[in-house]
């Protein structure tokens, strides 16, 4: 899990995407884009995607070697997302453009990740 390491004084270009929650940092959402959102919210190479797309300010990390198997995936809702560093809480709302593409292009329920809605609601 190299791929997932991020050196000692890098952790200020941490960001997380609000869509999935996964951390990593500013220039690899701009090198490879977001490994479970791309197809939908396009980060790859778009700095203006990133900065309304992913944000700064985010609290804990989880690590998640197999989120297929893992309890705390399921229960943070990314089970079927690839293996990697995760926020457990990302504050910040898409744009409304953004969450209706989401909803109507691709049929992606956005529950954001701050906490400020649930899947009941």
């Amino acid at each position: 899990m190299s791929e997932n390491y991020v050196a000692p004084g890098q952790q200020r270009y941490l960001r997380a995407c609000m869509v999935c929650s996964i951390v990593m940092t500013n220039a690899r959402f701009r090198e490879e884009g977001c490994p479970n959102c791309e197809e939908y919210i396009h980060l790859q190479g778009s700095q203006d995607a990133i900065d309304s797309c992913t944000s700064t300010v985010f609290d804990g990390l989880i690590t998640l070697a197999d989120p297929t198997k893992s309890w705390v995936a399921k229960w943070q809702r990314l089970d079927g997302y690839v293996r990697g560093v995760y926020a457990t809480k990302v504050s910040g709302q898409l744009p409304d453009e953004v969450r209706t593409q989401l909803e109507d292009d691709h049929g992606v329920q956005y529950i954001p990740r701050d906490g400020s809605a649930t899947e009941a609601d």
